[in-house]
């Protein structure tokens, strides 16, 4: 973030840092991985090793710093477990197809509407229920607020760290 405030309306509103999420290291078919980057000052002693991927994300809100999961679930991702494989067709057959496009990555029901799934509400229902996947709600802040993020990736090497996702902002 580049500013502590944004004009809006012709009245200055300040924007504070979202202190509940953080940065996080990315892992083979786990993006949010086990180390978290906080983005306010805290406690968390992790350490950051060579060779290790990480996002760097800041978020910026002008409501009260601090959101929630609130409303209808937008994404999926299935859960890095064990688990008993699933009961019905429906749910055998979707997930095929969420391991063979997604792995554990996340996914929303448009991409399974654009892979043919167009009638996978049972399937997944079934699948959310048996904790193969899990749900994602949106993050929400107080109502009128705006929230924005901004996101750099990088790798530890030996001797600097490679920013991935250079772009025009950086």
């Amino acid at each position: 973030m580049e500013s502590y405030e944004i004009e809006l309306d012709g009245k200055t509103i300040p924007i504070k840092p979202i202190r509940n999420l953080c940065g996080h290291n990315i892992e083979l078919y786990s993006i949010h991985s086990t180390k978290s980057v906080p983005i306010v000052a805290s406690s968390d002693n992790t350490r950051m090793e060579e060779g290790e991927l990480f996002a760097i994300e800041t978020f910026g809100s002008t409501g009260r710093g601090y959101v929630d999961e609130q409303g209808v679930c937008s994404h999926y991702g299935k859960d890095q477990g064990q688990h008993a494989p699933p009961r019905t067709m429906a749910a055998k057959k979707l997930l095929a197809t969420i391991d063979k496009n997604f792995g554990t990555l996340p996914f929303c029901r448009r991409y399974l509407d654009r892979l043919g799934e167009t009638q996978h509400y049972l399937g997944l229902k079934n699948l959310v229920d048996a904790g193969i996947i899990n749900t994602y709600l949106p993050l929400h802040d107080i109502k009128g607020s705006y929230t924005a993020q901004f996101e750099h990736t990088f790798i530890l090497r030996p001797t600097v760290k490679e920013v991935l996702s250079r772009g025009d902002d950086y």
